[in-house]
């Protein structure tokens, strides 16, 4: 896996995963670099609507369409703070352009932005994100932790979070339930 750049790849966790936060999770990698790795997981969600979460920072979307999505568990770290990824990029204090129309934003001008009407045309907000060490996430999918392919946008804005496990396999040809949880070596 040398060399391999997995910006605006998902990672699927394959069936034997058993850490609680990847469990069934896509996880969208927002960077990859000789530093690390960071993404966000699309499909946990927590039982808190947008709505009530830009409440408690004194932002109103009630009349919003958006209003009744629910936020997603977006990895174990730094859990407190929201990220939003969004289409299109746009011009926010702390963006990372992903790949293509695809950016992922931290800071509170983005939904402040969203709470006025002037926000992304697509956004899905999470809390936490999932970060990997030089070398981690390499070492992890050498270990059969988890399979990756070319994100789809479809899959990420569009999908219900019910079905992107299976959306994401898809792109792959595969059904997740047909998949081992032992891994085989030839």
């Amino acid at each position: 896996m040398e060399n391999v750049n997995l910006t605006g790849h998902f990672l699927i966790a394959m069936p034997a995963m058993t850490d609680p936060h990847f469990a069934k999770s896509v996880t969208y990698i927002c960077e990859h670099n000789e530093t690390g790795a960071m993404g966000v997981v699309i499909n946990h969600p927590i039982e808190m609507k947008l709505d009530a979460l830009f409440k408690q920072i004194n932002l109103n979307i009630s009349e919003l369409p958006i209003a009744q999505q629910t936020a997603q568990f977006g990895g174990p770290v730094q859990i407190e703070r929201g990220f939003v990824l969004h289409q299109p990029p746009g011009d926010w204090d702390c963006t990372i352009a992903v790949l293509g129309n695809t950016a992922l934003t931290s800071s509170k001008d983005i939904l402040e932005a969203v709470a006025n009407g002037n926000g992304p045309e697509k956004i899905l907000v999470t809390l936490g994100f999932a970060g990997w060490s030089p070398g981690q996430l390499e070492d992890e999918i050498s270990k059969n932790a988890w399979l990756t392919v070319e994100a789809k946008d479809t899959v990420i804005f569009d999908t219900p979070n019910a079905d992107k496990l299976n959306a994401a396999m898809g792109l792959l040809g595969l059904n997740f339930a047909n998949l081992s949880e032992v891994a085989g070596h030839a």
